[in-house]
C-alpha cells in the first residue's frame, strides 16, 4: 500500500521533498505530550499532534481539518511546544494569523494550555511591531494583509492559518499577502476545507505545500473538471489519496469520536405566517416580479438578490423590512415560535443561542424576548470592540442569570467556545450548509457535557423551504468532495424563480 501511495504522490514532490516523504511515511509514530501541558490530549488529539510533529520535522505543511470543536488548537499549540522542549525552535517564531474575533480565544487557549509559551500580539490600531523574540506572534489577517512587509523579514518556523477558508479565494489581495509569508513548515486549520468548491481546496493547499496539486489552471483541468462536471469516481479518488499523507480530517461521527461527545439533535420547525406577513411577502413579490422579467445579466441577479432579502426580511418579522417603530412578537408567525421554545427551554432551566444572519434581527429579538420574558439578553455583533465581546461571552459562559444569548452568524459561526449552552436556535437559514454547521458547533463541541437540541427555523411556503431544500442538497454534496452550483437562485429562469419565490400556503 505504501509503494502505491509513493508511486502516486512522487510526480508530485521535488527530488529531496520525495526522498523526505518516503521517510515520513515509513517513521509514524505517537509522540508522548509535552511535559509542561497544562491538559490533556484525547487519543484522537494525540494522534493529530504527533501527525503535526512529523509533518512540521520534515518541513512538509499540514491541513489539520478536524470538524469544529474537536480541538484543533490544542493540538497546534502541543506541536509548538514539543519543539520548544526538544530545542528545535531555537530563536524561531511561530506566526499564527487568525479572524480578529478569535484574537482572545486563542490567548486564552495558550495561557490555559501551554503557559511556557511566550507569546506576543501584533493587532489593533496602536500596534507596534516587537524587537525581542516570542514563541508565538499572533496576528489578524487583514493585519498582515496591511503590514505585509514586517511579515517578510524573516523566515518563520511555522506559519499557522485559522479558519483557513478565509484564503480560499486565490485570486484576493489578502490571500496573496498570506501566501508570500517564508516559512519552513505552515499549518492550516478549517473545519470546512471545501466550502462550495473544489478551488478552495487548491487555493488552502497552496498555502501548505505549494506546488503540490500543480497550478491552478492544471487543478481545474485535471481535477475540477473530471469531478464537478463529469462526477468522475476515479479522479475524485486519485485527488484523495493523494492529499491524504497532508491533510488530517476526523468527524465527530467517527465511531472513537462519537463517544467523547454527547448526542446532538436536529429539529426543522416550521413558522407559518402572520396576515401581515402573508400580505407583505405577496406585495413584494408582485412589485419586484415585473422589473426581473424585463431585466438581464447582472442587473437582473442584483434584483433577484434584492427580492430574497426582502423576503427572508418579511419571513423573519414585518419590522425588519418596514422599519417599524414599535413591532410585536404577534406581528410575526416565526417570532411566536420562538417565543413558544424558549419558554420551554427556560422553563427547563437551559441556557439558548439564537442565530441570525442579520444585526438588525439581532437587535428585534433582543428588544422583543427581553420585553416578553422581562431579562436581559445578549448579543454578539461585528461593530462591537473585542473586549466587549469577550465580555459578552464570559458572562453567557460563567454566570448563571445569563440564559439567552442572540448572535449573528458571522461573528458568532467561528472559533467561539459557547458550551454553556445545549440550546441552538438557527432563526433564519443560510444558503450554505456549513456556514449554518459551523454556528451550532460553538455548542456542540468537546467540552460540552449536555445533549444538544438545533432548532432550525423554516418559515411553511415561503422560499425559506427552498432554502433548507438547496442547503440540504449542498451538504450532500459537500460530503462527496463534490460540488455543483448550477442550481444557484439567481441562475434559474423566470418560470423556476416564480415556483421557489411564490407562496404555497
Amino acid at each position: 500500500m505504501a509503494n502505491d501511495l509513493e508511486k502516486l504522490v512522487k510526480p508530485h514532490l521535488s527530488s529531496d521533498d520525495y526522498r523526505k516523504f518516503k521517510k515520513l511515511i515509513n517513521e509514524t509514530k505517537i509522540y508522548n505530550a509535552p511535559k509542561t501541558l497544562t491538559g490533556e490530549l484525547r487519543p484522537y488529539q494525540k494522534i493529530g499532534y504527533s501527525w503535526l510533529i512529523q509533518n512540521t520535522r520534515y518541513k512538509f505543511g499540514s491541513i489539520l481539518a478536524d470538524d469544529m470543536g474537536l480541538g484543533k488548537t490544542i493540538q497546534v499549540l502541543s506541536t509548538i511546544l514539543f519543539l520548544k522542549e526538544n530545542n528545535r525552535l531555537e530563536d524561531e517564531s511561530t506566526l499564527i494569523i487568525v479572524p480578529p474575533t478569535l484574537i482572545s480565544n486563542w490567548e486564552n487557549e495558550i495561557k490555559k494550555f501551554t503557559p511556557e509559551l511566550t507569546y506576543y500580539i501584533y493587532h489593533g490600531s496602536n500596534r507596534t511591531y516587537p524587537l525581542e523574540e516570542y514563541d508565538i506572534m499572533l496576528t489578524s489577517y487583514g493585519v498582515v494583509r496591511l503590514d505585509l512587509d514586517m511579515f517578510l523579514d524573516k523566515t518563520w518556523r511555522i506559519c499557522v492559518i485559522d479558519e483557513a477558508q478565509n484564503i480560499k479565494n486565490p485570486n484576493t489581495e489578502q490571500t496573496n499577502a498570506i501566501k508570500s509569508i517564508r516559512a519552513e513548515s505552515k499549518i492550516a486549520l478549517t473545519g470546512t476545507p471545501i466550502e462550495n468548491r473544489l478551488m478552495d481546496y487548491w487555493s488552502i493547499f497552496d498555502f501548505t505545500n505549494k506546488g503540490y496539486l500543480s497550478t491552478k489552471d492544471d487543478f481545474k483541468r485535471n481535477y475540477v473538471m473530471p469531478i464537478e462536471k463529469l462526477e468522475d469516481v476515479d479522479t475524485l479518488n486519485n485527488l484523495k489519496t493523494i492529499a491524504k499523507p497532508f491533510v488530517l480530517r476526523r468527524l465527530k461521527s467517527d465511531e472513537d469520536i462519537k463517544k467523547e461527545l454527547p448526542e446532538k439533535f436536529v429539529n426543522d420547525i416550521y413558522a407559518t405566517l402572520s396576515k401581515k406577513q402573508v400580505r407583505l411577502y405577496n406585495a413584494i413579490l408582485e412589485e419586484i416580479f415585473f422589473d426581473i422579467e424585463n431585466s438581464k445579466g447582472i442587473q437582473r441577479k442584483g434584483i433577484i438578490l434584492k427580492i430574497l432579502t426582502a423576503l427572508k426580511q418579511t419571513c423573519n418579522h414585518p419590522a425588519q423590512f418596514l422599519d417599524i417603530k414599535k413591532p410585536t412578537i404577534k406581528e410575526s408567525g416565526k417570532m411566536e415560535l420562538l417565543v413558544d421554545i424558549l419558554q420551554n427551554i427556560l422553563d427547563m432551566d437551559e441556557k439558548v443561542i439564537i442565530f441570525t444572519q442579520y444585526v438588525e434581527m439581532g437587535k428585534l429579538i433582543q428588544q422583543l424576548i427581553s420585553k416578553k420574558f422581562k431579562t436581559e439578553v445578549l448579543f454578539l455583533h461585528g461593530s462591537q470592540t473585542l473586549k466587549e465581546k469577550s465580555e459578552i461571552i464570559n458572562k453567557f459562559q460563567e454566570e448563571e442569570e445569563y440564559k439567552i444569548f442572540v448572535a449573528t452568524l458571522k461573528t458568532g459561526g467561528t472559533g467561539l467556545n459557547l458550551t454553556a449552552a445545549s440550546n441552538v436556535i438557527h432563526y433564519d437559514l443560510w444558503w450554505n450548509p456549513a456556514v449554518e454547521n459551523q454556528a451550532t458547533d460553538r455548542v456542540h463541541r468537546i467540552g460540552q457535557d449536555k445533549d444538544v437540541m438545533v432548532y432550525r427555523f423554516i418559515t411553511k411556503g415561503t422560499l425559506e423551504e427552498a432554502i433548507d431544500a438547496i442547503s440540504k442538497r449542498k451538504t450532500d454534496l459537500s460530503e462527496k468532495a463534490i460540488s455543483n452550483d448550477e442550481t444557484f437562485i439567481t441562475e434559474m429562469s423566470d418560470e423556476e424563480l416564480r415556483n421557489v419565490l411564490e407562496l404555497r400556503l
